[in-house]
């Protein structure tokens, strides 16, 4: 598959210094306008129903992670109230192999404070957040984001394939 070039509408622009920073590691980057990507997801993202879904895997087999990842979906309802958070399951659904629960969120800046967050407070769970572009094989695969150990998921059913 050819990718588009990253630097895509860059093509004109004056050449970046290579003025190295006080700190001896980091450059040196000049002002310029601020990413629209704060503000908006980035196309493909369809945000009409919500950006991306953050769903969070527990091993049911293990008393202790599965009584966490329920502290955990309690502790998310009452600190994210304003994001979208189903049910918890206690058995695999769709392409998903082990038990979890989904959290969807609406806008770049609740995806950045929801993902540094379950960073530090996901214990054992692992976590697949992917975004919503209409294509669900693709967001699942290709443009899926692990934190913590990745699952194989039964992708199949996302090509609308067998179930």
């Amino acid at each position: 598959m050819p990718w588009d070039s990253p630097l895509k509408g860059y093509e004109n622009a004056e050449p970046l210094p290579t003025t190295i920073n006080p700190d001896g590691k980091s450059l040196h980057n000049p002002p310029g306008p601020r990413s629209a990507s704060y503000d908006d997801f980035p196309k493909p993202i369809d945000s009409s129903n919500n950006g991306f879904d953050f769903h969070i895997y527990y091993m049911p087999n293990s008393a202790a992670e599965a009584q966490y990842g329920r502290e955990l979906h309690e502790r998310i309802r009452r600190e994210f109230p304003e994001l979208r958070i189903y049910k918890f399951w206690d058995k695999p659904v769709g392409p998903h192999p082990v038990p979890m629960f989904e959290v969807n969120v609406f806008n770049p800046h609740q995806t950045g404070a929801f993902f540094s967050w379950l960073v530090v407070n996901r214990g054992p769970c692992s976590v697949l957040i992917h975004p919503n572009t209409g294509d669900s094989y693709k967001d699942h695969t290709e443009l899926a984001t692990w934190i913590g150990r990745p699952y194989p998921l039964l992708t199949e059913m996302l090509r609308g394939g067998p179930r």
